[in-house]
């Protein structure tokens, strides 16, 4: 990433960062990230509700009408909603060919752990109601929201339910406890995750659930039995480790995986992708990755 292309970033980010503490107020700003881009006009959203859970689907005009890609925001399960995240699915879905919901999942701290699972597992199993069949389903998140894949995964496996086809996760947010080396050495690296930022959503979210918990922590769950899993993670992360041991751990378990280290790149690039090429690329391989395993 250029110095340009970083200072363009940074002013980007004060949309969200100068909120201040309150967490109405930096929701608020999140949100007002999707007034930023424009839909483009042949590009449909439509609000839903899903096994009880309201969102909303993004279609690009050619998207399959047999096929649906679940994405879960990031924003550190206290933050973001389908409207901050729109631009994102709008290129997903242009790119993957797939119709994208984006569930309004409950958010911490009024509705800490399980409800995001609890919401996420609701949309996955009305969509299977809806007779569109789990091997032409993909779950695909971003940052906390990649957590939430992982866990909504290993969910539905130890419920013994027919998986999806595959995931994707961006920049993954699966260990809680900030165990990871990156935590440490590259905090001062990544303008937008810093341990000081994570240690409140943490509480926020975990409660009195032990952190550890694999369901909140995905890293610490058994992964094997998993679907094909592709994890795009930037370099100059705080979260690096946390996508490093994924792919260890996945690898481990017997996983088809598949792992991309960008170089340059800060915590969920893609969701600059109006000004960054990567951020376009890297989307456009989540595409490929999901139509090489979608029915």
């Amino acid at each position: 990433m250029a110095i340009k292309d970083r200072a363009v970033v940074a002013d980007f980010l004060k949309l969200r960062n100068d909120a201040g503490p309150d967490i109405h107020a930096q929701r608020a700003r999140l949100d007002a990230m999707g007034d930023v881009f424009a839909v483009p006009a042949d590009v449909t959203v439509e609000e839903a509700t899903l096994g009880g859970v309201r969102g909303e689907w993004v279609r690009a005009p050619h998207a399959r009408r047999d096929a649906a890609l679940i994405h879960l925001h990031g924003g550190g399960y206290a933050l973001g909603s389908p409207k901050s995240h729109r631009h994102l699915a709008v290129l997903l879905s242009q790119n993957a060919d797939l119709p994208v919901f984006v569930p309004h999942y409950r958010l911490a701290p009024e509705h800490p752990f399980p409800a995001a699972l609890d919401d996420s597992l609701a949309v996955y199993e009305a969509l299977v109601q809806s007779q569109i069949v789990p091997q032409k389903i993909a779950i695909c998140g971003d940052s906390a929201g990649g957590g939430l894949a992982m866990a909504t995964l290993v969910a539905l496996r130890d419920k013994a339910d027919t998986l999806p086809a595959c995931a994707a996760v961006i920049s993954p947010w699966v260990d809680l406890t900030q165990s990871g080396e990156s935590h440490r050495t590259r905090t001062a690296r990544d303008p937008i995750i810093t341990s000081d930022r994570l240690e409140p959503l943490v509480r926020a979210y975990a409660g009195t659930t032990d952190p550890k918990n694999p369901l909140v922590s995905p890293l610490f769950a058994d992964l094997q039995g998993l679907p094909p899993l592709l994890i795009q993670v930037g370099a100059e992360e705080a979260l690096h480790s946390d996508a490093v041991e994924l792919w260890r751990k996945a690898e481990a378990a017997g996983v088809e995986v598949s792992f991309e280290s960008w170089g340059k790149m800060v915590h969920v690039w893609h969701a600059f992708h109006v000004l960054l090429s990567e951020g376009r690329d890297a989307v456009h391989r989540m595409g490929a990755f999901l139509k090489t395993h979608i029915e």
